[in-house]
């Protein structure tokens, strides 16, 4: 062997990183593309996954787009992923190559604050290290971010990786890392179950999520909607009743009947409407994210001191409760999937509020080269 081979494959061990093709935004206002970047290689604590599905996110276009704040670019977008492992660290000792598996909102934290003792990564004082968007210190190059799962493949810390039924879709159990644990951990924290009245707000991504668990976990169910075309359908997921909110009649009917709201919607709206429906010491808890304050009438909340909280998807051991709640019940999501080449016509499709519910990539329609 020559000496420019030596000193190539000397480079090439330095480097801790190899090729990866992805789909990214160069910016703001560009429509994702194929390109191609750099993981880390697989380190001792680290597993490898070949990516097979991806979600797709209100809060990816929401990054993309740098409304959330300025992104960093280019933005590999994706944090509903599902795939198997391929190759593991020599520390790694519960996956194995072959495993399905799933990555969600995080890939880190700093493990050590009381949130994440707790096995509450999600609210990490220093801030979780997030799928994609995210500064990325386990990179071997200073400066680096992380990329989502709009790829080939994924390098994650072990503790971050999340075992998935194998009785489940694979590709409807894709979005149950975001969208579903965004449901279900707030669902858990406050011990819904048999005998309690539930009130969802809103039927998409979030919504049909939260009706397909309350009803699981054994309570009665009631469905807010604005749209009459939606009623069949959150029927048809469970819902034990549906009222359409803008009738004043019948939200009046629902005052100090419910134990627990779940509001699931983004868009602005008054949510003393809802909170005058809980009974005394009753609560509702926020998992969407208007982009305008809210105002929360004192009275309302005292008069029967009931309570307003938020939730933020979830930790990872909860995470994997939710996974087997899932398989022991046969939980996915609904989806539609789409190819790669499809995501910008599906992001102007979710704006527009055009899919029941949650839209998912079949990573293997990803181009070889970028």
């Amino acid at each position: 062997m020559d000496i420019a081979c030596l000193l190539l494959l000397s480079v090439e061990k330095d480097r801790h990183v190899f090729s990866c093709v992805g789909y990214a935004a160069s910016s703001a206002t560009a429509p994702l593309e194929a390109i191609t970047f750099e993981r880390r290689d697989c380190g001792p604590r680290d597993v490898q996954i070949d990516i097979a599905y991806c979600g797709v996110c209100h809060s990816d276009i929401h990054t993309v787009r740098s409304e959330w704040g300025p992104s960093f670019y280019p933005c590999v977008p994706g944090h509903e992923i599902i795939g198997r492992v391929v190759q593991t660290g020599g520390d790694v000792t519960h996956f194995k190559k072959g495993d399905l598996v799933g990555v969600g909102c995080m890939v880190n934290s700093c493990r050590h604050c009381h949130s994440c003792e707790a096995g509450l990564e999600q609210y990490c004082d220093a801030l979780p290290t997030w799928t994609y968007n995210s500064p990325d210190p386990a990179f071997p190059k200073e400066g680096a971010h992380t990329y989502g799962g709009y790829s080939r493949s994924i390098v994650v810390d072990d503790h971050f990786v999340l075992r998935v039924p194998e009785n489940l879709d694979p590709a409807a159990a894709a979005p149950l890392l975001c969208a579903g644990i965004t449901t279900w951990s707030p669902l858990a924290h406050w011990k819904v179950g048999k005998g309690h009245r539930v009130g969802v707000v809103g039927l998409g991504g979030l919504g049909h999520m939260a009706v397909k668990f309350a009803v699981a976990l054994g309570a009665e169910v009631t469905l807010f909607t604005t749209s009459p075309n939606k009623v069949e359908d959150g029927k048809r997921l469970g819902a034990h009743r549906v009222v359409i909110s803008r009738d004043a009649e019948a939200m009046q009917a629902e005052a100090n009947r419910f134990d627990f709201i779940l509001d699931a919607v983004s868009a602005e709206h008054d949510v003393n409407e809802y909170l005058g429906l809980l009974r005394q010491d009753g609560h509702m808890v926020l998992v969407g994210l208007p982009e305008k304050p809210m105002s929360v009438g004192a009275f309302t909340l005292v008069g029967k001191r009931r309570s307003l909280a938020g939730s933020a998807i979830g930790g990872i051991q909860e995470t994997q409760e939710m996974l087997d709640f899932c398989g022991k019940h046969n939980i996915t999501a609904d989806i539609e999937m789409i190819k790669m080449n499809q995501i910008n016509e599906a992001y102007e499709r979710v704006l527009r509020s055009d899919v029941k519910y949650r839209f998912v990539i079949d990573m293997a329609s990803l181009p070889e080269t970028a």
